[in-house]
């Protein structure tokens, strides 16, 4: 097993994509000269010269286009964008044209594209440079959502992305770039649609993904200095999600929180916790409970900015109450 910064196992996943299929490029502001605006495109401009890593005007509405139009022709586009937030730009491309054009052609026309980069919040870069997109994306058919938490998972599942015939939504995190983790030092794939238990459990289940996963590890060691045992399901993928995963571990713990940096309005948690209810009713001894960020724009200020994002200790203390009260 080789160390590697999540950054690193991403770009990695790219490059390993880029040799084995020479429809595959990448396309986005800053990915060739500058390396990346988080130098996730280390040395690739090096390696496939500027027709496969493509430097662009600040446009996301135009090169989103592009790339889309290139996948419909045979192409295997990965879009970055500097920060998810910019999306926003080309939200129109992305639903009505990537995510729709496979079922308005009747199959006929598959849109192979990867679109990349940090969502969520970083470290004071304000409310719009901090939005978590993951609920917007994972509420359109014809999308795939994947939110990788460490370095094994973003090579893994960016492979997967790169291969797969549909446009796929892949967030990453700023604050997570850095962090090492262990990879294989084979190549590799991880499916779409596969969670990963982090942590077994038998007290209570914390589903979480992206940076949420840490944080629900801490709070799993702080539980267990309470003789609460928590199953931390970290969920990889948001669209499809793994309910038989969530499921199966519910029915063995009997509880379950759900964790999310999003805001909690038609959020992921309100999903899991539907799914649930529908699906493991007679198994729950208590009502299902999610944490999100606070219902606000994201603040510049960092003591308020760490006030509205869930931490180990909010969700340690929301688990203890299942357990208070009996």
């Amino acid at each position: 097993m080789a160390k590697l910064a999540v950054r690193t196992a991403i770009r990695d996943a790219i490059a390993e994509e880029m040799r084995a299929d020479p429809n595959v490029f990448m396309i986005g502001e800053e990915v060739g000269e500058y390396e990346g605006a988080y130098k996730v495109s280390q040395g690739l401009l090096a390696e496939f010269g500027e027709k496969r890593i493509v430097d662009t005007p600040i446009t996301e509405a135009g090169f989103t286009g592009l790339a889309i139009g290139a996948a419909m022709s045979g192409l295997k586009p990965i879009v970055e964008f500097m920060t998810w937030n910019f999306a926003f730009q080309a939200i129109d491309q992305i639903i009505n044209s990537a995510a729709k054009t496979n079922y308005m052609s009747g199959g006929l026309v598959n849109v192979p594209i990867v679109f990349r980069g940090p969502n969520g919040s970083a470290l004071q870069v304000g409310a719009q440079h901090s939005h978590d997109l993951s609920s917007i994306f994972s509420n359109i058919p014809g999308l795939k959502v994947v939110s990788p938490y460490d370095s094994t998972d973003a090579k893994g599942l960016l492979s997967s992305s790169i291969q797969d015939p549909n446009p796929v939504i892949f967030l990453e995190n700023e604050l997570l770039y850095n962090e090492v983790f262990e990879v294989p030092d084979i190549e590799y794939s991880i499916p779409i649609g596969a969670a990963n238990i982090k942590r077994a459990g038998t007290d209570i289940t914390i589903t979480a993904f992206s940076r949420g996963v840490a944080a629900a590890l801490s709070a799993a060691e702080l539980l267990e200095k309470n003789n609460i045992s928590a199953e931390v399901i970290d969920l990889r993928t948001l669209r499809p999600l793994d309910t038989k995963t969530i499921i199966n571990s519910v029915k063995k713990t009997s509880r379950i929180v759900s964790v999310e940096e999003g805001w909690m309005s038609s959020g992921i948690g309100a999903e899991i916790i539907s799914l649930v209810t529908l699906s493991a009713f007679d198994y729950l001894d208590a009502p299902p409970e999610r944490i999100s960020s606070l219902d606000v724009p994201l603040p510049y200020a960092k003591n308020l900015e760490d006030l509205c994002i869930p931490n180990k200790e909010n969700i340690a203390k929301l688990c203890m109450t299942f357990f208070n009260n009996n």
